[in-house]
């Protein structure tokens, strides 16, 4: 089976964050299974000639050009727009990491047009909004592809309200709930050295790093030689994370290594003694799957997507407010609370988010639209 995955921007840095990696760890597992995949999306930050594949994947990427001064939503490719009907004629099935944007969108459009099966996944991404682009856009696009899609892929039962609220109720059978899978990972010994908490993000207002940085003094008091570190890419924190840094002079304490790649995001979720994510209304973190997949301990607000799945299975901590940071860390510091903390996030990600189980569910609806569609 031919399938075409089309996501916003690929970059170095990883710059859009989830939605790029769950669409290469779903590429690849359907490649391990002798499908086809294909990725097509665009691209920043690498030399001529692009890329012809990430990670293993094929892939077809276009050079970003900015059109409009709105962060993601303001990227596109005239080649792209061009090219995208071509792209998905080839394809016996388009799945779309769906965005507001001027990427996925149109591939979405062109999938339509070429009565190609198209399915549907947002991320969280496509909620309610009342900002003007994000109007235009519902009325031009957004709500004639999520009422016209034959399958719509949710993570939690708020994004599928959400995708409601913005497109109208979903036909019976339509909607699927597809959770994101993290590869397996082998089991290494826990990190040795001084404490290590790790917070690896966006540096955006929502992922609240600023929180992170704040609980450092209260676990200093108790562990004087532990270590702190503020990695990914910045989306307007980095300035206030550095004077917040400066001005409770950690900066000996709190490192900024910048973006992380995916290997390299792996190799500090190992070193890390406990792994946080003080963002709120978070819908299905990869960054705490991963930690979590490696036997990292984690620290989440209330409103993360995960959180209920991290404390049924004891995989770390739950705070309600930044405040509770800290306290939260310190608890799985304590050696025996953070093997078993480790071991229970193994066995949760082994058999709930394990990516075998999430292919299982994804090839049988993608068998299932092209019969219904006579393709």
């Amino acid at each position: 089976m031919r399938v075409l995955h089309a996501v916003t921007l690929h970059t170095p840095t990883g710059a859009f964050g989830g939605p790029v990696r769950v669409a290469l760890n779903l590429a690849k597992g359907l490649a391990a299974r002798g499908h086809r995949p294909r990725l097509v999306a665009l691209a920043d930050g690498f030399p001529r000639p692009l890329p012809a594949d990430v990670e293993g994947v094929p892939a077809r990427l276009f050079a970003a050009r900015r059109v409009l001064p709105l962060g993601f939503s303001g990227l596109t490719s005239p080649a792209l727009l061009a090219g995208a009907g071509r792209l998905v004629r080839a394809a016996d099935v388009v799945h779309v990491h769906l965005a507001r944007d001027l990427v996925t969108l149109p591939v979405a459009l062109a999938a339509l047009r070429a009565r190609r099966p198209l399915v549907l996944q947002t991320h969280g991404m496509v909620d309610p909004s009342g900002r003007s682009l994000a109007r235009v856009l519902d009325t031009l696009a957004v709500r004639r592809v999520l009422r016209s899609a034959d399958r719509l892929l949710y993570l939690t039962d708020h994004e599928r309200d959400d995708l409601e609220r913005v497109a109208g109720p979903c036909p019976p059978g339509r909607a699927v709930r597809l959770v994101n899978g993290v590869p397996a990972q082998e089991a290494g010994a826990a990190p040795a050295g001084p404490p290590r908490v790790l917070y690896a993000a966006r540096l955006h207002e929502r992922k609240r790093p600023r929180d992170f940085v704040a609980a450092a003094p209260a676990i200093l008091r108790r562990y004087p030689d532990a270590e702190f570190v503020v990695a990914g890419p910045d989306e307007g924190e980095l300035p206030a994370v550095r004077a917040l840094v400066a001005g409770s002079g950690l900066a000996h304490k709190v490192h900024l290594p910048g973006p992380l790649s995916g290997a390299q995001m792996l190799t500090e979720l190992r070193r890390a003694h406990v792994y946080v994510l003080p963002s709120v209304a978070e819908p299905f973190p990869m960054s705490v799957l991963e930690a979590m997949s490696v036997g990292t301990p984690v620290v989440v607000t209330r409103s993360n997507g995960l959180a209920r799945d991290v404390e049924k299975a004891g995989a770390g901590r739950v705070v309600t407010a930044a405040d509770g940071i800290a306290d939260a860390v310190l608890d799985l510091l304590a050696p025996d609370t953070r093997r078993a903390a480790a071991s229970a996030g193994r066995a949760l990600t082994a058999e709930a988010f394990s990516m075998d189980t999430v292919l299982d569910t994804l090839v049988g609806e993608y068998e299932r639209v092209r019969a219904d569609t006579g393709r």
